[in-house]
């Protein structure tokens, strides 16, 4: 790779593999990884929340044994992962951890450290800070300069921020001078908050962003009974066209050309080929022309 912004177009989310909704078991984990890396896939995002832990070690354990040039890995910063119960329930694990937030220096640091131990590996090539949304101030005070610091040292090639909103993402940017944003729920069929003003003004800045979230939970795999009139017909403009709703969801996110990647968790090998295939799909332009101003359906 010859910039560190050199993203894959396709990456493999690590929330799945910390037992996010649902348990996984560590074989059916550790298939997740490998049938990723077997299909070609080299970029995998991973972050201690994601089962308090769990999402890194399994991840860890499956990539340790890859060449470590051959593949790009990012974690996160923000959240500590602690003993004692009061974890919020959106992973299937214990209650026997939680997590503080600490978006101090210090806690920054620790973060590294222990993410590595977890991993097992010796460096991660991008950390983001994960999720400030309170902490604005320490974030952008404590927190960036602290990674940038350890952009300068070598330590990671990247440096970013990894949020589910636009507005202060579009404040990162515009005071500090991160290489690379992971933008969740804010350039989907559904979501579309970052084309207004976030995508232009990385692409004049040359910031890569990674988009995620793009399934909203499932909804854009099989729309269930009660979906919303927007899904309803965001799923018939793409049957009418021939195209599985997934591949056009997976694939939206590249109309704006600073997003370079995106993103897919999965629970179970076989997602994570249906994705790539879906991500390969080809796609008409008559479609995309039709989604531009998806209408509720009455």
């Amino acid at each position: 790779m010859t910039s560190p912004l050199a993203l894959p177009r396709a990456g493999l989310g690590g929330g799945p593999l910390g037992n996010y909704l649902h348990p996984i078991s560590d074989e059916q984990a550790r298939a997740v990884v490998d049938t990723a890396w077997e299909a070609g896939v080299r970029h995998f995002d991973t972050a201690p929340f994601y089962g308090l832990g769990l999402s890194e070690r399994r991840m860890g354990r499956a990539l340790r044994e890859r060449p470590r040039s051959e593949f790009v890995l990012s974690t996160k910063v923000g959240r500590l992962v602690r003993p004692g119960p009061g974890h919020d329930g959106s992973f299937a694990v214990p209650d026997d951890r939680h997590v503080e937030w600490d978006f101090s220096r210090d806690g920054v640091l620790r973060s590294v450290e222990e993410s590595l131990e977890r991993l097992g590996l010796d460096r991660v090539d991008v950390l983001y800070i994960h999720d400030p949304d309170r902490h604005w101030p320490q974030a952008l005070d404590e927190a960036f300069p602290a990674l940038a610091d350890l952009r300068a040292q070598g330590v990671v090639r990247a440096i970013g921020v990894g949020m589910n909103q636009s507005g202060m993402l579009l404040d990162f940017v515009r005071h500090a001078d991160p290489d690379v944003l992971l933008a969740a729920n804010q350039c989907t069929l559904l979501r579309r908050s970052a084309f207004e003003e976030l995508l232009p003004l990385c692409l004049e800045r040359g910031i890569t962003v990674v988009a995620a979230a793009l399934l909203h939970r499932g909804e854009l795999v099989t729309p269930p009974p009660d979906a919303s009139g927007e899904v309803r017909a965001v799923a018939r403009a793409c049957a009418e066209h021939g195209v599985p709703l997934t591949a056009a969801a997976l694939q939206f996110p590249f109309r704006h050309p600073a997003v370079r990647s995106v993103l897919v968790g999965a629970h179970e090998p076989g997602q994570v080929t249906a994705n790539l295939r879906d991500l390969e799909r080809d796609v008409p332009e008559a479609l995309w022309r039709a989604l531009e101003t998806p209408v509720p359906a009455p």
